[in-house]
């Protein structure tokens, strides 16, 4: 066992705070990690908070992850020490039934092990990135191509890989028209990767505030959703809208901008049930999905798209000290667009 210091959330809505946790001692295929940065998600902020239901405490959240293997067991061979890597929403699954076997852990039957507020194999619950050390199976762990820095790599183990994963799904690509519906941590990967994918990108923002930025990221338009105009200008138009907000949207009024045969895809979770009227799926024969993270062949595969196309996240890099900062402007949307914590200053 090792004695790291972490930032953790003793309780539900409390601040977090600074203190130690154990990390397990490292086993036969394991890896461990020094972390150099870890991303703040929104999802941080729902469990922290209990906005998904019931939470395990003290939480040290954190999912996407960047660092330096600086331990390996002795059956490890995908890593070395020194390697860059990455941990993202999950560090284990049953790796048996059906979904596991083809690379698609994250709709494991069973349930997936998350990388904090959950409970891996051995019963002891799993502490996430806001951490100066993490220890993973190897076969979660993820290499970070060398054309990317490791604090705007840290977003794409979520931000990245939850948008790439739907834009993948739905065939996103040249000749396709892509809606990108909020332009926050997610919505602002989803911009580049659609973009980067060939697709001719919209975004559908709440106003216009962040237009300038969409259009440098790779948006071709950028439509504000608080203009009743953009509903009746966009209507029947769009082949695939990806929406990343967690607030309930009108999905009737969204469902309304796709062609036949369109796709809404939520990879935003609100916290409450949305209504929805169903003849605004039946009428184009349209399609109201949703879309989790990636599996570990495809979130390496994001990885190294975006390192192939030059790109990582935006980010903009705080100290510990900051966290519950910015956990307040992440829920005002003051961020531009993914606050990442230097884990030297924990």
């Amino acid at each position: 066992m090792t004695t790291v210091a972490a930032y953790a959330a003793p309780a539900a809505k409390a601040p977090l705070e600074r203190t130690t946790i154990e990390r397990r001692a490292v086993r036969e295929f394991d890896v461990l990690i020094d972390i150099k940065f870890a991303g703040i998600c929104h999802s941080d902020i729902h469990q922290a908070r209990e906005g998904w239901g019931k939470a395990t405490f003290p939480m040290v959240p954190g999912h996407e992850i960047a660092g330096i293997v600086s331990e390996v067991g002795p059956g490890v061979t995908k890593f070395q020490v020194g390697d860059r890597v990455g941990v993202g929403c999950m560090v284990d699954s049953c790796r048996e039934c059906d979904n596991c076997k083809a690379g698609l852990e994250q709709y494991c039957t069973g349930g997936n092990v998350g990388t904090y507020n959950s409970v891996g194999k051995d019963g002891e619950p799993t502490y996430g990135g806001y951490s100066e050390k993490v220890v993973v199976d190897e076969n979660f762990v993820l290499g970070i191509p060398e054309g990317i820095s490791l604090d705007e790599a840290a977003p794409l183990l979520c931000a990245g890989i939850t948008t790439y994963s739907p834009l993948k799904h739905w065939n996103a690509g040249p000749g396709k028209k892509v809606a990108i519906v909020g332009m926050g941590g997610l919505g602002h990967m989803g911009v580049k990767l659609a973009h980067a994918l060939g697709a001719e990108v919209t975004v559908l923002s709440q106003s216009l505030r962040k237009q300038d930025d969409g259009l440098k990221l790779g948006a071709d338009h950028y439509y504000a959703t608080s203009d009743p105009k953009t509903f009746e200008e966009l209507r029947g138009t769009l082949d695939l809208i990806i929406s990343t907000v967690s607030a309930p949207l009108d999905l009737g009024a969204y469902l309304s901008l796709l062609k036949t045969d369109g796709a809404l895809v939520n990879v935003g979770a609100p916290e409450e049930p949305v209504s929805l009227n169903l003849f605004s799926v039946i009428g184009g024969r349209k399609t109201l999905a949703g879309s989790g993270i990636g599996g570990i062949p495809e979130t390496q595969e994001m990885l190294n798209f975006c390192a192939e196309h030059g790109f990582g996240a935006e980010i903009e890099l705080i100290s510990a000290d900051q966290i519950n900062e910015a956990y307040e402007r992440v829920l005002a949307s003051d961020v531009r667009y993914r606050f990442v914590i230097d884990v030297a200053t924990i």
